[in-house]
């Protein structure tokens, strides 16, 4: 093979077909045989990515063009999932920016694209989903040269190549009108002609920053990264140092990975340019350099960005506990946290001074979602608080300062008034309002992340569902001081047993129901929501009395409203810090923290009196 390679990251938001075009590649560049079969979205590998539709993990994969490997690094679209974004984009020498021809460029599209452009990345634009009915190309060609300009983009890569496309259809053209729509041909033509060919001086000691992590039951720690210099070699001794060039270990070579396809295969050496996954450190992590032992320097780095967001994630204590979970103690939980925070870097956990249980912070509501949802499935029974921000004090001035979010809203004009309503009382700032055609207005606010807890629900319920609402991370600021929670209280189940539908009839009018008849309720467990600002002890066991006096006609038959069944994140946004979320793997249930009435009643005294 040749030693010709390139280095790539695709960046698009969540859902703009980022991975259907990777397919696409994948398929178009003999990387499959014809009979071979292939998942469709082959990249969103576990089954949660699957499930949503998003790119969670960072992945590489690579294909062979006219005698030229082409690597393809895959990034998350998500905003919770940033902080793997920027570290990509240090191992290539090139961006594919994809962008929906409806949607046009979106804040996490922004995000990135403005590191990408920074680091003097030469951007080649490809413009996706022409076959939907509200495309608009042109319009989108347009936002995106807007966006280049805003982020300062030099005259280089203000004059980028766009191509239209279809990724699911395998299609992509350089003139929209004339060109014949047969294969993804111009778009590896445009990679050739508009990505530098990766360079590295094979001469000098081996050097390479780490740049993603992942944990390996059978390898253990596998670091990924672009070899900066020199050449690597299975058994060859090496070191690791953090940023600032401290040596943390000293180990060898064992393992070798470079990526072929979809498939890591086992190499014996590989040279600088060429992107490789390494085993045999236990210490390193992301942002650390791995080096000959003769190598002194590190390479420079960007450190870590610091999570904004945090769940206390204890045993569960419920009367229920056990029943469909294997997985219950606090040494199981512990054990399966650390083993996280080991493979993934925007995770941190702590114990804290509670028996049982410890702090995890991440950077976001999703991110920590998707945790739970994967512990879960794996026979973890969890129970889990309201998530929180992670206040700092200013370095100046010791002030309280909080985590800001840079919010950008897609609505229908007669939605518009009731989304600026809410979210300005959600301390909200109001920055730009324009519109974008279609009926539609674009608006972007600057919100404190506490006050966007919980809030999405809200937003798609007073939008009826067409809005479209798309969050990043923007800077550390000034307390806002007190933001309103939930303004309803709740419906608490006073006993335990499996609920009565005459009981929950008679509940109705009392506000909304979160469980049917013949569900397992307990004690201290939320059953619904209550219609007035207070919580109230209600009944669900009740069942009808019977006599021996026959009724003239037939008893009414009992006609329930289907209850509300919340997601782990609708759960996890509803609930109040006295509130917890019981995960199981088979359920979701709230509950009060205190599921003792007497308990709660002291609690709520103790509160009143601070």
């Amino acid at each position: 093979m040749s030693g010709r390679i390139r280095n790539l990251a695709i960046i698009a938001h969540v859902d703009h077909g980022k991975t259907t075009l990777v397919d696409s590649m994948l398929r178009q560049s003999g990387t499959f045989r014809e009979n071979q079969h292939m998942a469709e979205r082959a990249m969103d590998s576990n089954d949660l990515e699957r499930e949503r539709g998003i790119t969670i993990l960072a992945k590489c994969t690579s294909v062979e063009w006219k005698g030229e490997r082409i690597n393809i690094v895959d990034t998350p679209g998500h905003a919770d999932f940033g902080g793997e974004v920027e570290r990509i984009l240090s191992m290539v020498d090139g961006v594919l920016l994809l962008v929906d021809a409806a949607e046009g460029p979106m804040p996490q599209t922004k995000f990135v694209t403005m590191k990408a452009l920074r680091r003097g990345l030469q951007p080649i634009v490809v413009v996706n989903k022409i076959d939907k009915s509200d495309a608009r190309p042109f319009w989108v060609q347009d936002a995106v040269f807007d966006l280049f300009s805003a982020l300062d983009a030099d005259e280089e890569q203000l004059d980028f190549p766009t191509l239209f496309a279809s990724g699911r259809d395998g299609w992509a053209v350089d003139d929209l009108e004339n060109d014949p729509r047969e294969n993804l041909a111009p778009l590896f033509d445009a990679i050739a002609r508009r990505v530098p060919l990766a360079e590295g001086d094979q001469t000098k000691p081996f050097k390479l920053l780490a740049t993603t992590l992942e944990y390996d039951p059978y390898l253990g720690r596998i670091l990924t990264g672009r070899i900066a210099e020199g050449v690597a070699r299975v058994n060859m001794p090496l070191h690791a140092m953090t940023r600032d060039g401290k040596v943390i270990e000293q180990s060898r070579l064992t393992k070798l990975l470079a990526f072929r396809g979809l498939r890591r295969e086992a190499v014996e050496e590989a040279r600088a340019g060429d992107i490789v996954a390494i085993a045999g450190l236990e210490k390193p992590t992301v942002a650390d350099t791995l080096a000959d032992p003769s190598v002194t320097e590190a390479i420079p780095s960007q450190p870590i960005d610091p999570p904004t967001l945090a769940m206390t994630f204890s045993i569960n204590d419920s009367p229920y506990a056990g029943r469909e979970g294997d997985k219950v103690t606090s040494r199981m939980i512990r054990a399966r946290l650390l083993r996280e925070a080991e493979g993934n870097v925007a995770i941190r956990v702590t114990e804290t001074g509670e028996k049982d249980s410890f702090e995890v912070a991440g950077r976001g509501e999703l991110q920590l979602g998707v945790l739970i949802e994967t512990m879960r499935r794996e026979g973890y029974e969890l129970s889990i608080s309201r998530p929180r921000v992670l206040f700092r004090n200013d370095p100046q001035t010791g002030d309280r300062q909080e985590p800001y979010e840079e919010v950008q809203v897609d609505v229908d004009e007669e939605y518009s008034g009731v989304v600026v309503d809410k979210i300005s009382q959600r301390k909200g700032e109001l920055l730009e309002m324009k519109p974008s055609g279609g009926g539609k207005l674009r608006l972007a606010f600057q919100v404190p992340a506490r006050g966007l807890i919980g809030y999405h629900g809200e937003f798609l319920t007073d939008t009826r569902g067409t809005g479209i609402m798309a969050r990043v991370f923007s800077h550390y600021g000034p307390y806002k001081g007190q933001i309103a929670g939930r303004r309803v209280g709740v419906l608490i189940s006073n006993g335990q047993g499996s609920s009565v539908a005459y009981a929950l009839w008679n509940l109705e009018e009392r506000g909304q129901l979160f469980v049917g008849a013949g569900e397992p309720v307990y004690g201290g467990m939320i059953i619904g929501e209550h219609s007035r600002g207070n919580d109230l002890e209600v009944n669900p066991l009740k069942a009808k009395k019977l006599t021996n006096v026959r009724a003239s006609g037939k008893d009414d038959n009992v006609l329930l409203t289907p209850p509300r069944r919340m997601s782990l994140e609708q759960a996890l946004s509803y609930v109040e810090e006295d509130e917890l979320v019981e995960v199981t793997p088979k359920s979701i249930r709230l509950r009060k923290r205190y599921l003792d009435p007497h308990e709660r009643k002291k609690e709520s005294r103790l509160k009143d009196a601070v």
